[in-house]
């Protein structure tokens, strides 16, 4: 650490204005904006009882804001979508406490962007040391940095360990104009399935409304935070969004947000929550009736279509799913990267997560072998 730079751990987004924050990245990725992060912190998306404590890494020059990552505390694995279950039972094994740890991330969000936010190359390993001295100050077991953007892999040094997964995502390709374009380079099966899943829907006189933030109504908003609470409530686990957090985005992020409202009847029967970036877009959340073809139209091929419509180039609709692999979501490699102070347990999982990305490999390569399109190209481009 330079001594122009000084380290400042903030308890909250609040002790730091939003210009600032946001100068420090594109604004391409809405997960990483202040207006995001503040949000959870804010209208109760954040419980201690769940294991999420603000604990933001920044550097300062004097009272400008040099470098930062949104961090927390962590006293348990809740809603971080990068599986370390195995590492905190190897250290209750050996009598060490695993938890709490320090987590750089965006909450409940399995999505790569950048993580590091700074203007060069030179602070954003600054900032790298200052998390490695925040953790050992603070006697942590590790720091970790999830789902972070491929540009930032040259800043982490050879302690980082490394490790990576695979999702699965829409990139669109050069002569897609429209929907039947995206079918037309699927091999007849796949795009048969899909036709027949699409007319289902419609033959069940289900029609849809795009919304973005600012063209949502109260009901809108009510509806689709009430079919997310529903999806919860069937997998017996708690949502962590409320409903004066998506209100916050609808205001503070309008034309980032963008909701698809099944309907029939004139009633809204299902819904899809995404968010939008710079040429990206995110599907979130889901929730709704239990009807044949539901789920993949309302999550899958309205968002395609709103991509195809709106020029956008990927479509990232969540974690996990081999069901999206044969309706074009190609696997994709995902990373993150992890600094562990006790050096004989980094050594141990270095070995661990050379296997496990060894695994990874092959899954990957194992999966490009189903591509549905006519092409045999299964892909991603490993972003």
């Amino acid at each position: 650490m330079t001594s122009s730079l000084q380290l400042r751990v903030l308890p909250s987004l609040a002790e730091v204005g939003a210009a600032q924050w946001d100068a420090l990245h594109d604004r391409r990725n809405p997960f990483v904006s202040h207006a995001f992060l503040a949000g959870l912190e804010q209208h109760g998306c954040l419980r201690p009882e769940w294991g999420w404590q603000p604990c933001h890494i920044t550097l300062w020059r004097g009272d400008e804001l040099a470098a930062a990552v949104p961090g927390y505390l962590k006293h348990n694995s809740h809603g971080e979508f990068v599986f370390d279950h195995a590492w905190a039972n190897a250290y209750a094994r050996h009598g060490l406490a695993y938890f709490p740890k320090w987590l750089g991330a965006v909450p409940y969000s399995p999505v790569t962007g950048p993580r590091l936010l700074a203007r060069d190359a030179a602070d954003r390993r600054l900032l790298l040391e200052a998390i490695a001295a925040h953790v050992c100050a603070q006697g942590l077991s590790s720091a970790h940095v999830n789902f972070h953007a491929a540009a930032e892999d040259t800043a982490f040094d050879a302690d980082w360990l490394r490790r990576a997964d695979v999702q699965f995502q829409w990139q669109r390709r050069p002569g897609w104009q429209d929907f039947d374009g995206f079918l037309a380079s699927m091999d007849h099966k796949h795009r048969k399935n899909i036709r027949q899943e699409r007319a289902r829907v419609a033959r069940s006189g289900i029609g849809f409304r795009v919304v973005h933030g600012d063209e949502a109504s109260v009901a809108d908003l009510d509806a689709m935070h009430g079919f997310y609470l529903q999806t919860f409530a069937g997998y017996g686990n708690a949502p962590a969004l409320t409903l004066p957090f998506l209100r916050h985005l609808a205001t503070a992020m309008p034309r980032h947000l963008v909701i698809f409202l099944a309907e029939q009847d004139g009633q809204p029967i299902a819904g899809a929550l995404c968010l939008r970036g710079g040429d990206t877009l995110y599907g979130r959340y889901w929730g709704g009736a239990a009807l044949p073809g539901l789920h993949f139209e309302t999550c899958y091929y309205q968002g395609i279509d709103y991509c195809l419509r709106e020029g956008l180039q990927r479509f990232e609709p969540g974690a996990q799913g081999e069901h999206k692999l044969a309706r074009g979501f190609l696997p994709t490699l995902v990373r993150s990267r992890h600094w562990v102070a006790d050096a004989q347990f980094r050594q141990a999982l270095r070995e661990w997560c050379a296997r496990e990305e060894r695994d990874v490999a092959r899954y990957a390569q194992a999966l490009r072998r189903h591509s549905p399109f006519r092409d045999g190209d299964g892909d991603g481009d490993g972003t």
